[in-house]
């Protein structure tokens, strides 16, 4: 017997069953969600009344060629807490696992989906692909709360139940598919250091990264 699960919108199974779709999915969603909060986040938005699209132009050029640039400065303004790695790093690691859990989903849909498929779990095909969905929107949503609103509190309560999430669901990958449950286990233990990393920045900002706050701190050229 299974545990209902009630009805979200919940990713098609054709996506499941392609190995190559359930891979690039994650990987596709999460870099258009980080680039287009990035570019909030680096460039509020202040469009003079008479833009021209010359003046369009010009500052996306800038944008793009002031962005490393100005990323770091906006990292470096924040309180951070020990063991906070790079910049760069984020972007490969991110890349890397999504892939993984495009593939574990794969694996995990398709043999929970076989009819000679049995398990003592309460878990199913439809299940699985529900759990996935609504942690991967999750997931998608976490960037433009931290960097989009500037909420690292909102942030936080976000990622404790996206840790929660994948918990159960690496749980019942395990007992689906051995191979699928041991691809979630990187991404599992990167949620854990994220979150350390969300609480710490927000803790040590006094869970505030407005972009006033940020200004003052780069105006004064030293942390609050």
């Amino acid at each position: 017997m299974t545990t209902h699960i009630p009805k979200i919108t919940t990713i098609p199974f054709d996506v499941f069953a392609s190995p190559s779709a359930s891979i690039l999915l994650p990987i596709a969603l999460g870099s258009a969600v980080g680039y287009s909060t990035r570019r909030k986040f680096m460039f509020p938005s202040r469009r003079p009344r008479n833009s021209s699209y010359r003046d369009i132009r010009v500052l996306v050029n800038a944008a793009g060629n002031s962005a490393a640039k100005q990323t770091k400065e906006t990292y470096s303004a924040l309180k951070q807490p020990p063991l906070r790695p790079p910049p760069y790093v984020f972007g490969p690691a991110w890349t890397a696992l999504y892939g993984l859990m495009g593939y574990a989903a794969h694996r995990a849909v398709m043999r929970a989906s076989s009819p000679f498929f049995s398990s003592s779990l309460p878990v199913s095909a439809e299940g699985l692909q529900t759990l996935y969905s609504a942690q991967l929107g999750l997931n998608l949503t976490w960037m433009p709360l931290f960097f989009g609103l500037r909420r690292p509190d909102i942030a936080f309560a976000n990622i404790v139940s996206l840790v929660g999430l994948n918990g159960y669901l690496t749980y019942l990958y395990f007992g689906v598919d051995e191979v699928a449950g041991w691809c979630m286990v990187p991404y599992l233990a990167w949620l854990g250091f994220a979150t350390y990393l969300n609480a710490g920045v927000g803790y040590l900002n006094h869970w505030d990264i407005s972009e006033s706050t940020l200004a003052t701190r780069k105006a004064l050229g030293k942390d609050q």
